[in-house]
This record gives structure tokens, sequence and C-alpha cells, in this order.
């Protein structure tokens, strides 16, 4: 099979993303393997990899909206990060068939590859580990490239959709990152032929399993640096950052990174709902696996998908409520604490004034979180008030769904988050544009909920 438009290369991949991945979530490039399955289908057409004629192949794509008052939905739990193959895995874990799979990518103008599947343990609990083999030496490929590709094979209209959503989710990011227009960025992440068949298989494996919509816990990172192409990168790293604006995310203490920009692309290109299991009649689950050995912790993405339930929405989401009475800790160290447990994933975290026996002033530290965090983040409010105890107790909670898009005022990028009816500036970002622009942070909130509605 022809790759589309096969041109000779010289130029290095203009992406901040080519290092080798520490979390070893995504498959290693440039390696030559054996298997049985033969994926060769001759394809005549031909795609230029620095220029496409006409609109990139992902303008006026739209995610896929849920049909009818119970939508099937599939919720990614990233607990310990999310990468492509994660996610891909993970899918097929919860019962999307791997043949049926094989023959729809088959469907991509593109060759060498195969893919294969293996049951592994992850501190003691099952998951499916994807392998994509791919040749030695692929090419570069820009995004608008990555997008003809897609675009070029005869898909199903959501596999089709998501798929370019996510192109563009990242070719955005990169845009920003290396100030260039988003479909000439180079991309080594999902430029690579691997990381395409994650992209493209991710999206299969929801259309085989019928979901309608995506929804996701808070996504977790780890810390440290990785080694890119054009030096040392902080993890998480740049594209990343930019790629989970809005979303909920939180660091862990370990030293690896655990989400990769393939698996926040993913995510940033095809979630309606962020936060905690949504209400739903739970009718599968899976557990994709990464390679990296991270201790007591599982290296694994979950998904669970089921049919949401109004029955169940009514009954309220189940959260953890966890408080501290402390009184000999200083305001700065309250305030660094609130900080910590937000960023260990807290759906929210606030300090009451309060007088404690022998009439002494505190403060009740309280955290919101959601149950399968509850462990964590109690962790981090000892740590970071040395109380000697924390008091928890389980509560509902109905949190609206929410989406969150970006404006540009004056040159200043804002995110907008937005529920049923309403419109909300982010305050950081509002500010920050304010403090540049040197006007009133009203003006900016009110002219970027406006742009919003604009669009």
């Amino acid at each position: 099979m022809s790759e589309p438009h096969a041109h000779d290369h010289s130029h290095e991949h203009e992406q901040a993303h080519s290092h080798d991945h520490s979390q070893e979530h995504e498959h290693p490039h440039g390696q030559e393997h054996d298997h049985p399955h033969d994926h060769s289908h001759p394809h005549t057409h031909t795609h230029d990899d620095t220029v496409i004629e006409g609109p990139v192949a992902w303008e006026g794509i739209t995610v896929p909206v849920a049909d009818g008052p119970t939508p099937r939905v599939a919720w990614f739990h990233c607990f310990s990060g999310i990468a492509g193959d994660m996610a891909f895995g993970a899918l097929i874990d919860a019962g999307a068939d791997v043949d049926e799979l094989r023959s729809m990518l088959a469907r991509l103008p593109v060759s060498g590859w195969s893919i294969e599947t293996e049951t592994v343990l992850r501190s003691g609990i099952g998951g499916t580990k994807v392998h994509v083999h791919t040749e030695s030496d692929p090419p570069a490929r820009s995004a608008a490239v990555v997008a003809a590709i897609v675009a070029e094979a005869e898909l199903p209209d959501r596999v089709r959709r998501r798929a370019l959503a996510t192109i563009r989710a990242l070719a955005e990011a990169e845009g920003r990152l290396h100030r260039q227009p988003p479909e000439s960025v180079h991309l080594h992440e999902v430029g690579a032929l691997d990381a395409i068949i994650d992209v493209v298989g991710t999206c299969i494996a929801l259309e085989l399993l019928g979901v309608d919509e995506v929804a996701s816990s808070a996504v977790a990172d780890g810390t440290g640096t990785v080694r890119a192409a054009h030096g040392v990168l902080p993890v998480p790293v740049p594209a990343v950052v930019s790629l989970l604006a809005g979303a909920p995310t939180y660091g862990l203490d370990i030293e690896r990174e655990l989400t990769t920009p393939t698996g926040a692309a993913l995510l940033a290109a095809n979630v309606v709902e962020w936060g905690g299991l949504p209400a739903m009649t739970i009718e599968r689950s899976g557990y994709g696996a990464g390679t990296a050995d991270l201790g007591d912790r599982p290296n694994l993405t979950r998904v669970v998908i089921g049919t949401r339930s109004t029955a169940v929405a009514a009954e309220g989401q189940p959260v953890m409520l966890l408080e501290a009475n402390v009184d000999d800790v200083t305001g700065e160290t309250l305030a660094f604490a609130v900080e910590r447990l937000l960023a260990a994933g807290a759906h929210d975290a606030w300090l009451t004034p309060i007088i404690m026996k022998k009439g002494r002033p505190a403060c009740t530290v309280s955290v919101l979180v959601d149950p399968a965090d509850a462990v964590a983040v109690r962790e981090v409010l000892v740590r970071e008030t040395g109380t000697m105890g924390v008091r928890g107790r389980t509560m509902e909670r109905w949190p609206q769904a929410r989406a969150f898009d970006t404006v540009v005022i004056d040159g200043h990028e804002i995110t907008v988050k937005s529920t049923a009816g309403r419109v909300k500036a982010e305050h950081e970002d509002a500010a920050r544009a304010a403090r540049a622009l040197g006007v009133p942070l009203r003006d900016i909130a009110r002219r970027a909920e406006q742009a919003w509605r604009d669009r």
C-alpha cells in the first residue's frame, strides 16, 4: 500500500513531544516486528506531506452528541493517567471485538502495521495491553496529512468525526506552542503510524461498543522531566497542559509521564462531562495497561460503560466530605494546603473559621472528593496540615454537566466554562488578560462570555 503522497522529507518534526515516554504507555517507534497478520492493502491515492489543497479534513467536524434520553456513556477513570494505547486497550478489555477492529483499521490508506493484544496483571488487576507493531522508519507527517489519511478511509461517521476531532485538538495545541498554523504542525505523537492506529482504533472501539457519549474523571499525571528532540521538557509536557486546559487534573508524586498527548487529545476532543462516575446502569468495564511498573499503583486506565439512568441521577453522585480541625497552622500553610488538595484531585476544598476548646481560634479544612480518590486526598490533608485525625462522611451531589472552550480576546486565550443556561470565563485567564491589557477584569470576562455566545 502506498503512503498518501509519499515524499522525501529532510526537515525535522516540528513537535515538542518526540521523546521516549518514561511512562512507556505509547509504543516504541522505529522497531521491526514479526507478526502473523498481514495488513497490506494497496491504495493508489496520495497526499502531499507539505501542502494540502483545499480545506483541512477536520474543518466543520463536530463531536457526536447523544440522540435520546438514555445514551450509552463510556467513562474513563484516569487514576494513573491515560495514553492512546491504554484507552484502546481498556475498550478492547471491555469487549470491543479485535477482529472487527482489525478489519475496520485496514480501511486506512497506510501499510506496515499490525496489532496484537495481551492479557497482563498490573498490581494484581488484570487488563489488556495493546501492541501496535509498525515499520522501522515512519515518514514525517503534518497534521493536515494525518487528517487526510483518516478522512480517506471509509469509516463510520462517528468514528471519522471523533478521530478527526482528536487530531484537530492536538494540532491546535501544538500550533499554539510552536506559533504555527495547526494544519502545518508536524506531529510525531499522532503523526506516527502506531499513534494513528491508537487514535482511530479507540474511536472504532467506541463505535463497536455503541458508545454515544464520552466522560472522564479528573486526569492524573506525574512529575519530573522527559527528554525531547529539542531538549528536556517538564512533566506534564506542554502539549498535555494545553490540551487539558479547563479539565480537572492533578499531580501524583511519581517521576514518570502518566498522561501522554495522544491520551490527552482523545479526552480533550471527545469528553462531554468531567467528574466522577456518571449516573448510569453499568453494563461492562475494562482496563487498559501501560508497560511501566508503578509499584503499588496499578498502571491502568479504566473504562466503565453503561446507560445513563435518570432514576440514579435523581439520587445524586456519591462524594466524600473529609474534614480536619486545626488550631496550630498559619494562614499561609492553610492556603497552600487548599492548593495541594485541589491539585490532588479534590472536587473542592475550603476553610471555615471556628472556635475550639479553651476558646482557641481555629479552622476546619473541608475537602469534597470522589470516593475513589479519598485515600490519596486524605494523605495530602494530613501531610500538609499536620492534623492528627481526619473525619469523613459520604454525601451526594448533583453537578451540572459542563463543557469547556477557548476564545481569544485581544490576543489572549481565555477558557470559558458553560452549563445549561450559563457561561462563565475562567477567572485566572481573564485576570491574566486584564493585567496585560490594563483593562477592568469584568470587561474581559464579559467580552469572553459574549465571544463564546457569538460563535
